[in-house]
């Protein structure tokens, strides 16, 4: 009769558990799922406003001023995109299909790729920075070299702050992944799992 009831409540524990653990992933993932809607919402406004600020003004200038214009605008059509994607990836995604070992690569995933962006964009500041310098040069496309050239410094400075500001939010998530991970243990063997009572 020991054995059956140790059994059982062996069996309750562990389910008990896996519930905690089914929660906890669900909750965990409710939040980054809206944090990444947020943040394509703010790509998303920053990308329409470009667009239609640089239709509007590039039709009434000329020289830099208007490749300045005509390059936010083609360039936040791209955003506009990425923006579209990731909120409707985000809106789509059922936050309690992603299991524990999901959830935590889901996390790492995201906060990879804001930092991959982070870095590229500093190569489009710095190819912003190479066309200005290169319309010194003169010739017949400097205009349009030093307004392409301001308008990717502009875009790559607002990309580089909204991704490290976006890797940031994700980040601060990461210690609430603490409980659960520390709570499994490894021997080499198997996997166990602390549960304190």
């Amino acid at each position: 009769m020991k054995h059956i009831t140790l059994t059982w409540t062996f069996i309750c524990f562990s389910l008990l558990a896996v519930a905690q653990t089914d929660a906890f992933t669900t909750a965990f993932n409710q939040d980054r799922l809206q944090k990444q809607k947020t943040g394509m919402l703010v790509l998303g406004t920053w990308a329409l406003g470009n667009i239609t600020t640089g239709l509007l003004i590039a039709g009434k200038s000329t020289g830099s001023r208007k490749s300045f214009h005509q390059m936010n605008a083609g360039w936040n059509l791209i955003n506009l995109g990425i923006a579209g994607l990731g909120y409707f990836s985000a809106l789509s995604a059922d936050p309690a299909q992603f299991d524990l070992y999901q959830t935590i690569q889901e996390q790492s995933k995201i906060q990879k790729i804001l930092l991959f962006n982070a870095g590229l964009d500093l190569g489009y500041m710095a190819a912003g920075a190479y066309l200005i310098e290169r319309s010194r040069r003169g010739g017949s496309k400097a205009d349009q070299w030093k307004g392409f050239g301001r308008s990717l410094i502009l875009q790559g400075g607002f990309l580089f702050v909204f991704d490290l500001a976006n890797n940031w939010v994700h980040a601060r998530n990461n210690s609430k992944l603490e409980p659960i991970l520390s709570s499994l243990s490894f021997d080499g063997q198997s996997i166990g799992m602390v549960i304190p009572f």
